[in-house]
């Protein structure tokens, strides 16, 4: 700058002493001298602010200690919202009709006080013209009758805020008015301070302490810088009204209150206030500026990383790590030879061979002691993850996640969903930005058809902080809502609207509740340390729950029941103290593409008739079970992936008819799936599953029942048999499959591989269990066991490879027919004592042991088999006592001949032909996920599990 050499640091002392208006005019010198006022943001303009008695800090009431990015903007913004009442002048004006007679006239100033023009406003008011200024000195105003106002005018107190006091109740019949540096208090005669049906009202730094405000469309209001003390602002069929920077404290009722639907005659200010909220620094997100997903919440025990890609596993042992499976005490030291266990099963202590591929049979023996080959494919574990395989979750181990479980930003929602970016960007009734509501009944009330937005707003400390219903719509962006006494978010009858990117926290009850066929699109928000569930769905609720971070709640994260029937995606629901989804008291619901993990109970627990989809979600690093199906429990388990759960991986109870298929269910630490017949029935559950909870505020859940929708969902078709079909159940703690159950079972076409005990353990089945077209291999005792009195029938099954028996039964009602029984290390088909078995058309072999043992007084009829034989020291068939109700027929015996014979199994091909019946829509759907790229979210991982029983269910 050439202005007399002085350097810039001196220029700027010397132009902070300037008023705003010679800074305006220092502005348009030249570009150097623009720049140079503008380089006084945090000297001139920053003291200008906080000066002005119109305002106070931008960043008040919400964040008053933190300095905005710019205070000259912050300060622009401001004289230019409190310049909008006077746009009707301007308006007036510039009409020609009118601009014939016009006479330029200023606006004169009236003073109101002791020693000044006037006594009281009313005679003020008497005297004032068209834009006049009312100056009232300090002191305290009643008037003792309504004053009306019928010319635009602008009253402002004089001094600092709380000087002025005035009891009044004014109604404004003129088309805009102003009220600035007040503090507002009822008169005797009224509750109402204030009151417009269709003019326009702007307040700026005002007061408002016990009474009522009231806006009735087409008119319009604009408050700023406000506090209201038990104060009811009552917004009917406003078409535009804008809250902005306000306190609301200690309401006994609602703090606001918008109703019907926004008017469709509009006043004067509509435009105005719109283009004023246009112009306004956006709420909306941007990817370098999304302030919520940027947030370490690590450190505060939320564990949050928005964009996940991996689960990185931290901790000590797996539950189904090598040491969890290790040999039995006694046993010797790398032995080879499969062991006798109890009941003549065998039990091999050997070292894993774990993923097979042709018979495993020569790997423990030199090639010269080999009798024969048999050539067969054993059916391993199928792709899940991005077409990858899950290994064991062993500690620093990385699971990659595919593209669509990984949280995107709110950005980038809403750039995928247009509607959703529509209703954000919408602006429609009334604006609430950046306030705080504490410390009383309730925040917002939104009802009959009325429209509200809230951004960047505080709900703390209150019974409820938004309530939508009867037909209402509300946006909701970026607010803080926590420690209220009730639920954080209601909505019923039919509520509906946009909740996204809000953080909703520590309230007592649900973080957002969802009733009477209301129907609210939620995104991106985070939802978590509540004393009940995270969200809510009842009463024939819906909604879509999308993209959200739910942890950390006492109970279930989201709690679908009494028809409650939302669309559930791409949520991350983990750490909850209870099951992360819990669907009960016949709920509904799509659940699909979640992650579920690290939940005290069940990953998702599905009771009392309970009817969900559930649909390729990771649900994995439960503390217990990964699915629960209590009594009564229905609906459809799809291509979900159920890994690492401390517990069983999928859990049935009695009376329970559930569809579970093409899931991957692995590394569980006992059974991959387990099917009981225990009752739940002592009614007390954990939280987040208890019949205790009672979520009808209007009384007893039966008031829901005559609300019930026609449910013709065409994803739900009837199951009346409990059916487990098309999984990869492998890798767990204990059995693949264990049946107790007194109700009939279908059991097809599953790989059952590799798992820690049996492939399939039936230990009592009343009615009749079907186990057809599986593959069980390389599992660690026998293939399949059968307890006594119990009904089995096995068919079309391939049992290849396990380090026990193929079949061991002592059933009083065993069908084993079409099986290919090879490769296992005890004997093909072992038949107890007082057991009752028809073998038939099956192809057995067995490399150590005998073809066939039957033990003592066994029944059997063993008819058109093809037995193999094994070692040259066995026979084929064992049969150790003379039984004569053992019955052999038409069995055919192959006998080697030769080292180099080679036997294969053609005519029909190995079983179980398994290419058909899973390329149905279930496989394909949760095969093939594109991996992306994201950050990290942390597990971990204990070892140990409960020897026999589901960890839920053991500490019922």
């Amino acid at each position: 700058m050439e202005a007399g050499g002085l350097p810039l640091e001196l220029w700027r002392m010397i132009l902070a002493y300037l008023h705003l208006p010679d800074l305006g005019r220092c502005s348009l010198v030249c570009r150097a001298w623009y720049e140079l006022i503008l380089s006084l943001d945090s000297t001139r303009w920053r003291q200008l602010c906080l000066e002005c008695t119109e305002c106070r800090h931008p960043n008040w009431p919400n964040q008053p200690d933190v300095e905005p990015e710019s205070w000259r903007e912050a300060f622009k913004q401001h004289y230019l919202a409190s310049k909008t009442w006077t746009k009707n002048a301007l308006d007036l004006e510039s009409s020609v009709c009118f601009s014939l007679f016009r006479r330029r006239r200023e606006r004169r100033t009236l003073s109101v006080g002791p020693g000044h023009e006037f006594d009281s406003l009313g005679s003020a008011l008497a005297m004032a013209s068209l834009y006049d200024r009312i100056e009232l000195f300090p002191g305290v105003y009643e008037e003792q009758g309504e004053i009306i106002l019928k010319v635009p005018v602008e009253i402002v107190g004089h001094g600092k805020l709380g000087e002025v006091a005035l009891l009044a109740s004014i109604d404004q019949h003129c088309s805009t008015t102003r009220l600035c540096n007040l503090v507002f208090m009822p008169a005797w005669f009224s509750p109402f301070m204030f009151k417009t049906t269709s003019g326009h009202i702007q307040f700026d730094n005002c007061n408002f302490e016990n009474g009522h405000i009231q806006v009735h469309g087409p008119g319009t209001c604009q408050v700023k810088f406000c506090t209201f003390k038990n104060t009811h602002v009552f917004l009917h069929n406003v078409p535009l009204c804008v809250l902005e920077n306000c306190e609301f404290v200690g309401s006994e009722n609602n703090s606001v209150t918008v109703e019907g639907h926004p008017s469709a005659d509009k006043n004067w200010a509509y435009k105005y206030l719109l283009g004023l909220i246009k112009s306004s620094p956006s709420m909306l997100p941007t990817e370098d500026s999304d302030s919520l997903m940027s947030l370490d919440l690590e450190s505060r025990d939320q564990a949050w990383s928005p964009r996940t890609c991996d689960i990185v596993i931290e901790g000590s042992q797996s539950p189904t790590s090598p040491a969890a499976t290790s040999p039995k005490p006694g046993s010797k030291a790398g032995s080879q030879e499969a062991e006798v266990g109890s009941d003549g099963e065998r039990v091999a202590q050997t070292p894993d061979s774990s993923d097979g591929g042709l018979s495993p049979s020569g790997e423990d023996e030199d090639e010269d002691q080999l009798t024969y080959r048999l050539s067969y494919q054993v059916q391993g574990p199928r792709p899940v993850l991005g077409g990858s395989f899950l290994g064991p979750p062993l500690p620093g181990a990385s699971i990659q996640l595919p593209s669509c479980l990984v949280l995107n930003s709110l950005q980038q929602e809403l750039q995928k969903d247009k509607e959703a970016m529509g209703l954000a960007s919408s602006v429609q009734g009334c604006l609430i930005r950046k306030c705080l509501f504490r410390d009383g009944k309730g925040g917002v009330f939104v009802c009959s058809y009325g429209r509200a937005k809230m951004e960047g707003n505080i709900f703390r400390n209150l019974t409820y902080a938004v309530r939508c219903i009867h037909n209402s719509k509300i946006v909701m962006l970026r607010n803080d809502i926590h420690r209220c006494r009730a639920s954080g978010i209601f909505l019923r009858l039919e509520g509906g609207g946009l909740i996204a990117g809000n953080n909703i926290y520590h309230n007592a009850e649900a973080g957002i509740d969802i009733r009477k066929k209301s129907n609210p699109l939620i995104l991106c928000n985070q939802i978590h340390h509540g004393l009940r569930s995270g969200i809510v769905v009842l009463g024939n609720g819906k909604g879509i729950i999308r993209n959200n971070q739910i942890f950390s709640n006492k109970e279930a994260g989201i709690y679908i029941l009494y028809h409650g029937n939302p669309v559930v995606s791409g949520n991350h629901i983990f750490k909850g103290r209870a099951a992360g989804i819990a669907v009960n008291e016949n709920g509904k619901g799509l659940i699909t593409e979640n992650v579920i993990r690290e939940n005290q109970w069940g990953g998702v627990d599905i009771r009392r008739g309970g009817v969900p989809v559930l649909r390729s979600n990771l649900i994995c690093f439960g503390y217990s079970d990964g699915v629960v199906v209590g009594d009564e429990g229905k609906g459809l388990i799809e291509g979900n992936t159920i890994y690492a759960n401390k517990g069983c991986g999928v859990w049935m109870m009695s009376s329970s008819l559930p569809h579970v298929t093409s899931n991957h269910v692995s590394y569980n630490g006992l059974y991959g799936v387990a099917v009981f017949s225990q009752k739940d029935g002592s009614g007390e559950f954990p939280g987040g599953h208890g019949a205790q909870e009672n979520f009808s505020e209007d009384g007893d859940a039966i008031l829901w029942e005559p609300e019930l929708e026609k449910d013709d969902d065409p994803l739900r078709r009837p199951v009346t048999i409990a059916l487990v079909e098309s999984n990869s159940i492998n890798h767990n703690g204990a059995s693949g499959l264990y049946v107790q159950s007194s109700e009939a079972l279908h059991v097809v076409t599953n790989v059952i591989h590799a798992n820690g005990d049996r492939g399939i353990t039936v230990a009592q089945s009343g009615q009749l269990t079907r186990v057809t077209n599986n593959s069980i291999s390389c599992n660690r005792q026998s293939g399949v066991k059968v307890e006594a009195q119990c009904k089995v029938e096995l068919r079309g099954n391939g049992i290849y490879d396990n380090r026990g028996h193929g079949i061991i039964t002592k059933g009083d009602s065993t069908v084993v027919i079409e099986n290919d029984i090879i490769g296992n290390r005890g004997s093909g088909l072992q038949l107890l004592p007082r057991s009752d078995t028809k073998v038939i058309k099956n192809r057995i072999h067995s490399f150590r042991a005998y073809g066939i043992a039957v033990r003592g007084r066994a029944k059997a009829l063993v008819q058109e088999n093809i037995i193999f034989q094994g070692k040259t020291s066995k026979t084929i068939f064992q049969q150790i006592s003379n039984n004569r109700e053992c019955i052999l027929q038409n069995n055919k015996f192959l006998v080697f001949k030769k080292k180099s014979d080679t036997w294969r199994l053609v005519n029909p091909p190995a079983r179980p032909h398994l290419e058909s019946s899973l390329r149905g829509p279930s496989a394909a759907h949760s095969g093939q996920k594109v991996t992306a790229m994201a950050t990290r979210i942390t597990a971990r991982v204990e070892g140990g599990y409960h020897s026999n029983r589901s960890v839920f269910c053991t500490i019922l």
